[in-house]
């Protein structure tokens, strides 16, 4: 099934169903996001481990190592 089939589909639905499809999506991307969350608190954690990562009160020092 194509993108365009699933959107002819969800225009058929009635206003109820259409609902519930948009509640599901926003639920599932919240997941989605927090699991891109929890992903990359793992990596910074293992970075942390790893003594690989730099602190600096310093604008300009954390400039550069943004650019990094």
């Amino acid at each position: 099934m194509t993108f365009s089939d699933v959107v002819e589909a969800i225009k058929s639905l009635s206003n109820e169903e259409k609902l519930e499809i948009q509640l599901l999506l926003q639920q599932y991307l919240r997941e989605e996001r927090r699991e891109e969350i929890y992903q990359n608190f793992q990596a910074a954690q293992v970075e942390q481990q790893n003594s690989e990562l730099k602190f600096s009160s310093n604008i300009d020092e954390l400039k550069q190592l943004i650019e990094e």
